[in-house]
């Protein structure tokens, strides 16, 4: 059985579905064929009983005197040309004793509830059964006991004898065979059609599927993510919705490609540019130790102070690189937990006013918890603050709220650009006049991310008066106990 079961599952799905089909239709013919069959087998012999009862009838006494003196037992060997009547009558004896009403009747075996009948006659008792005669031919037998009209007997039942009355069933037999034959090609035909019904049906409805199977060959073969499947937008099957799928999931492949070629594109050019800094710095004073002649000392300090800044930058540009390569895990991460985002903003402000001394940070800022990974929390918070420190002009204020789960930084700066805005949070991005400023390019991109991952949103949007406002919304998250608080301190 479980040989069978494994080579049925080696077949192609086209073949166990064609083969189901014929399974499926085989079984509803053969159960309606049988079925059919048994209830013209029931009307049919319905109809012989119903003539086997109309021809019982009252026997006169005198005959019945007659019939049983003689009582002959067997039929005539030679008919003499006459055919053979299509009802029997004979009587039978409780003792088993037949006597035949006509020697053209063949005599029909009599059984053991024949001779009980006759035993113990009663006006209400019949019985049907099948049998067969002196022929060897089948018949149908109704026995019941004898009625005479008149006589010495006195009209009624007689004790001691059986009536006992056939028909032939070889015209009943003869039609229920041809019946079961018609049945069986009918059958045969019906499976054969349903199995080739099945393939056909099951070729056209793969047909999608196969499609499929060779756009995933191609693009296992050739990494080709532009092909796709057509697909009936009106359809809303199983096979248009796996095609939808595979479609979304080429797209979602392509545009993870493409973004990871821009990524590594974007990187190497923004590395290039530190680097060949770096190498000519390094060079200059490389090529005056080998020639023995000393730079100026304040041109050496500048030197080093510019090769250190590079580098500062170039670990600040790895780190950046190192945060946007992290899957992105969202709320599901292992590494998210309830946490105090004022804290975390106090401690951003703390290092915001390290790096601008000069500058006025006001800072409002109420409890609220969220549930958020608090190193990357506090990073993307520093992020903005930096960036108001940044375009801040000297003296200038930078005003910190948060209320409600609503962080905003707004700065005093000249502002970004109505047509800049929809580009201030993508990758490497940075606006034409603060590309002489210090920085990626990444770190909006790190806020977003951030605060997409833990729910929330972000949004950059000129201020009355001047400047921008940074807005950062989350969620608030269930306060928990006190000692299972985290921040991340600076």
């Amino acid at each position: 059985m479980n040989k069978v079961v494994r080579r049925f599952r080696s077949l192609p799905i086209r073949s166990r579905l064609a083969l189901l089909v014929a399974a499926a239709v085989a079984f509803a013919v053969a159960a309606v064929s049988v079925t059919c069959w048994f209830i013209v087998q029931g009307k049919l012999y319905d109809q012989v009983d119903g003539d086997l009862r109309s021809s019982f009838r009252t026997i006169e006494a005198d005959d019945f005197d007659a019939l049983t003196k003689t009582c002959p037992q067997k039929p005539s060997d030679t008919l003499g040309g006459a055919p053979r009547p299509q009802t029997y009558a004979q009587v039978v004896r409780s003792d088993g004793k037949v006597c035949l009403f006509s020697s053209l009747m063949p005599q029909v075996k009599v059984t053991s509830g024949d001779k009980a009948v006759a035993k113990d006659p009663d006006p209400r008792t019949a019985r049907l059964r099948n049998g067969t005669d002196s022929d060897g031919n089948s018949v149908r037998v109704l026995t019941t006991p004898v009625v005479v009209k008149d006589g010495p007997f006195q009209q009624g039942v007689v004790a001691d004898y059986a009536l006992v009355i056939a028909v032939p069933l070889k015209g009943t037999e003869s039609t229920l065979n041809e019946l079961a034959l018609i049945l069986l090609l009918v059958s045969g035909v019906g499976v054969v059609g349903a199995g080739a019904a099945g393939l056909a049906v099951a070729r056209a409805g793969l047909r999608p599927v196969d499609k499929l199977t060779e756009a995933v060959e191609h693009v296992a073969r050739t990494e080709d993510l532009g092909i796709r499947i057509p697909v009936d937008e009106d359809s809303e099957d199983e096979v248009a919705r796996l095609s939808h799928s595979f479609n979304s999931m080429t797209s979602a492949l392509a545009s993870s490609r493409d973004l990871q070629q821009q990524l590594i594109a974007d990187a190497g050019h923004e590395l290039r540019t530190p680097l060949t800094s770096l190498r000519t710095n390094i060079e200059l004073l490389t090529r005056s130790e080998e020639t023995g002649r000393p730079l100026p000392e304040a041109d050496r300090k500048a030197l080093l102070a510019s090769v250190k800044a590079q580098m500062t930058e170039l670990a600040a540009l790895i780190g950046d690189l190192q945060e946007l390569s992290r899957p992105d895990t969202g709320l599901h991460s292992g590494r998210t937990q309830i946490i105090a985002w004022h804290d975390i903003v106090d401690s951003a402000l703390r290092r915001a006013r390290l790096r601008g001394p000069e500058l006025t940070i006001t800072a409002d800022v109420q409890p609220w918890f969220v549930r958020a990974e608090p190193s990357a929390l506090e990073r993307a918070v520093v992020n903005i603050l930096d960036n108001a420190v940044k375009f801040s002009p000297e003296g200038g204020t930078i005003e910190v709220r948060l209320s409600e789960g609503v962080l905003t930084v707004r700065d005093h700066g000249p502002g970004i650009p109505a047509d800049e805005l929809p580009h201030v949070f993508d990758r490497f991005w940075r606006s034409p006049s603060a590309r002489a400023l210090p920085g990626s390019g990444l770190g909006l991109s790190i806020v977003a991310r951030t605060v997409q991952q833990a729910g929330g949103e972000v949004s950059l949007a000129p201020a009355e008066g001047g400047g921008t406002v940074a807005t950062v919304r989350l969620p608030g998250a269930a306060v928990p106990p006190p000692d299972s608080l985290t921040f991340a301190d600076a």
